[in-house]
């Protein structure tokens, strides 16, 4: 729309800056035509029923033009980045659970991998988010949570992240009615390597 305002204004300053073929057209660059002339411009499609003349309607040509193509470009390349990054897609267990482990209590969240090509050198980070009293009131502690297995060489169909509760763990001796009223969060994040693409994918969620 803005080329096209230029174009009508240098049409009605300066008559005779555009030739119009022979035909039923319009012979003035005003309205839709003024629109449809930047299109064939932008586009570098140029059917020649409408031409420039002059310096000042050649040089609004040439730079819509140039842009026109610096913007194709410049598009091209955003899409290409944006549809060629590859994206984890973990499915993550609905709920996280605390079950009989090794004699004790474990926290168990299961991942799974939708896509059918492989994720390799798969890691995982489990941390407790809280909130704990100091002077100045109450505030957000994060407590990083030791697993029984951080890593897997890859990942081909599930795999169910461990952690163990014990003595040194940040959930150990906590009743159901700490948890509720320490308003806990557990954060899980999950890297690895994507095997079509070669490039590191990340995936997360929280409970």
């Amino acid at each position: 729309l803005l080329w096209s305002l230029a174009y009508m204004l240098v049409d009605s300053t300066l008559p005779g800056s555009f030739h119009f073929g022979t035909g039923p057209e319009a012979q003035s660059l005003q309205g839709f035509n003024a629109i449809y002339f930047s299109y064939i411009t932008l586009a570098t499609i140029g059917y020649g029923r409408m031409t420039p003349r002059g310096t000042a309607a050649n040089a609004i040509v040439t730079a819509e033009a140039l842009l026109g193509l610096m913007g194709f470009a410049l598009a091209t390349g955003i899409l290409f980045a944006r549809f060629s990054r590859p994206t984890a897609r973990i499915v993550f267990s609905e709920r996280a659970v605390v079950a009989p482990f090794r004699g004790g209590r474990a926290l168990m969240i299961r991942v799974a991998n939708e896509r059918n090509n492989q994720l390799t050198e798969v890691s995982a980070t489990v941390s407790l988010s809280c909130l704990e009293d100091s002077p100045t009131g109450p505030r957000r502690a994060f407590r990083e949570m030791r697993l029984d297995r951080p890593r897997v060489v890859f990942l081909p169909l599930h795999w169910v992240i461990v952690h163990p509760i014990d003595d040194q763990s940040p959930m150990w001796g906590t009743t159901k009615d700490q948890i509720l009223s320490g308003d806990i969060e557990i954060l899980v994040l999950i890297s690895g390597i994507d095997e079509t693409f070669a490039q590191t994918v990340h995936a997360r969620t929280s409970y």
